[in-house]
């Protein structure tokens, strides 16, 4: 299978001792394509470096919700510079964390405004990271999806990403209404996961974008050890067993949304 990772956190220090051999690991299992977020501007600076050293990964950058009390005056510019790069494919992860709640949540909100307008200047997609925040998200979201097409601007035609899917079905069906595209990681493949097996079954192939959120949520038979891109083979397995269809279907549509959504 041919495959895209489009959240992989590469430049966490839990690689530092086996990057290149996990890069080449996964380059040697059909893993084309790897997106590296950043999650504050010390990371999203690492993403592009990564990016600058290898054909196969691109970055995004951009502030999490849990860096937002880094934010300041300056920082909404450094991204702006950085979004400029020939690699960047995205801006992200953004979006709101009620879970952690480690930054007050009207700053959160503004963070999170303030970066969906830079991604509408500089034309590029967003990775949405939602938790315990769904109902605020897909507000602010379906508001700037919505003035994007009111202004004519392309990229309400595919505006992004969520990352790491946790919401309801009624929920994804908004997200889908509004052009926006799916990611699965390894949870699909945990047991006690059957409410999103049944949003996957759901879900048209061409809205589901594979991912393993590297070194996190590992999926079956590896949970509970570092995660990797290579690992993203049981993300689509899995995707393509709860569809009724080929791994290698999942694969080459997976693979053609992210090319379409990120412009690799």
């Amino acid at each position: 299978m041919q495959l895209a990772d489009t959240h992989c956190h590469l430049d966490f220090d839990t690689f530092d001792d086996d990057r290149e051999e996990v890069i080449q690991r996964a380059i040697d299992l059909g893993v084309e394509r790897i997106l590296v977020p950043g999650i504050n501007l010390e990371t999203s600076r690492a993403a592009v470096k990564l990016a600058e050293k290898y054909t196969q990964i691109y970055a995004a950058v951009g502030i999490q919700p849990n860096s937002g009390n880094d934010w300041e005056a300056g920082t909404l510019a450094e991204i702006e510079n950085m979004a400029a790069h020939p690699k960047v494919a995205a801006i992200g992860e953004i979006g709101l964390d009620y879970y952690w709640d480690k930054t007050p949540r009207d700053k959160q909100a503004h963070i999170f405004q303030a970066q969906l307008e830079l991604a509408a200047d500089a034309g590029l997609p967003v990775i949405i990271h939602n938790r315990e925040a769904a109902q605020d998200v897909l507000r602010i979201l379906l508001d700037w999806q919505a003035d994007l097409a009111n202004r004519k601007i392309k990229l309400a035609e595919m505006p992004g990403v969520l990352h790491s899917y946790s919401g309801n079905i009624i929920q994804a069906q908004q997200v889908l209404s509004a052009n926006f595209l799916v990611g699965i990681t390894g949870p699909v493949t945990f047991k006690n996961a059957e409410e999103l097996r049944m949003i996957v079954k759901e879900l048209p192939l061409d809205k589901i974008l594979v991912e393993t959120d590297a070194p996190y949520l590992t999926p079956h038979p590896y949970r509970g050890k570092r995660n990797e891109p290579s690992y993203v083979r049981f993300v689509a397995e899995k995707i393509a067993e709860l569809q009724d269809v080929p791994p290698e279907r999942v694969s080459e549509q997976t693979s053609a949304n992210a090319r379409k959504l990120f412009n690799w």
